[in-house]
């Protein structure tokens, strides 16, 4: 479950309520495409944005869409009692593991970080993968807080953020924190450009974007990487490389949100305000790019 491709689906989300009927189908399309596991209520599901019933809903729709794949569901909240919260009843929808980032609007200290997840490990029956995303919580985990953090029972992986470019570097900043955790906490990189990259440097996991929405494609590069074939996993990343740029431009979340509805996966609008979705040169730049990657596509 914490190795291989975790595909992060995409919550399509009104000011009316959440689209559940086409949640459940971006799910289910993932199970059935062969994911190693499935991240409901990630950043892409935009769960800081949605209320506790909202996540209570999504989670039990996307254990019972899922099928047989193992179903990760994120618990962040701005209070440990919210989080706890989250956690009780992920765990009642059936969730296979919980995924949790330090939320916060007071920059948290690492005492403050650690004390979090020794509250919710405390409180858990099922295993925890541990969300390191300066991007969105501004908050930056060393190595050795990861090590006190991941020597707490139910801790199973270690979500992080892009490894560098330099193959070299990459595997050197995965030995360094794999250094520094139990053998059995497996390392997951984000940062979908940096995919290859961090899988052949060592990583166990794509904790993946693009995965909750073109999987197959994604299933093509991590299974090369882990069947040791640098050429292919590499050759796959440079194949989607204006995608990855539109990434780095746009943010993923709109980028992922613009394509799910030119593929009709949802209807418009489709996140949470004060976000909006692509204005219309971006959006055509988008539809550019997707016709540009039909043949890699096709491929797989």
């Amino acid at each position: 479950m914490f190795t291989g491709l975790s595909a992060f689906p995409l919550t399509p989300v009104s000011e009316a309520d959440v689209d559940e009927a086409a949640f459940s189908e971006i799910v289910a399309r993932l199970g059935r495409a062969g994911v190693d596991s499935i991240g409901a209520l990630g950043s892409t599901g935009s769960y800081a944005y949605l209320t506790r019933e909202q996540r209570r809903r999504l989670a039990e729709v996307a254990v019972r869409a899922a099928g047989r794949t193992p179903v990760l569901v994120g618990v962040g909240g701005l209070r440990t009692v919210d989080v706890l919260r989250h956690t009780e009843d992920a765990q009642a929808a059936g969730a296979s593991a919980v995924l949790l980032a330090p939320m916060s609007y007071q920059p948290l200290t690492d005492d403050e970080v650690y004390g979090l997840y020794a509250d919710v490990t405390a409180a858990l029956s099922v295993p925890l993968v541990v969300y390191d995303n300066p991007g969105t919580t501004h908050f930056t985990f060393s190595d050795d807080l990861h090590g006190r953090i991941a020597a707490l029972p139910r801790v199973a992986s270690v979500k992080i953020p892009a490894t560098p470019a330099d193959p070299q570097a990459a595997r050197e900043r995965v030995g360094r924190l794999r250094a520094r955790i139990p053998s059995d906490v497996t390392i997951g990189v984000s940062g979908d450009p940096a995919a290859a990259g961090g899988l052949l440097a060592g990583c166990d996991a794509w904790y993946s974007v693009l995965g909750g929405l073109w999987p197959q494609v994604c299933l093509a590069l991590t299974r090369a990487a882990q069947r040791d074939d640098p050429d292919t996993a590499s050759s796959v990343s440079d194949d989607l490389a204006p995608l990855w740029e539109l990434f780095g431009e746009y943010g993923s979340l709109r980028v992922v949100s613009a394509i799910a509805e030119q593929m009709g996966l949802v209807g418009a609008p489709n996140l949470p305000r004060p976000l909006q979705g692509l204005p219309g040169d971006a959006r055509r730049r988008v539809e550019q790019v997707v016709a540009r990657l039909a043949p890699v596509l096709a491929r797989v």
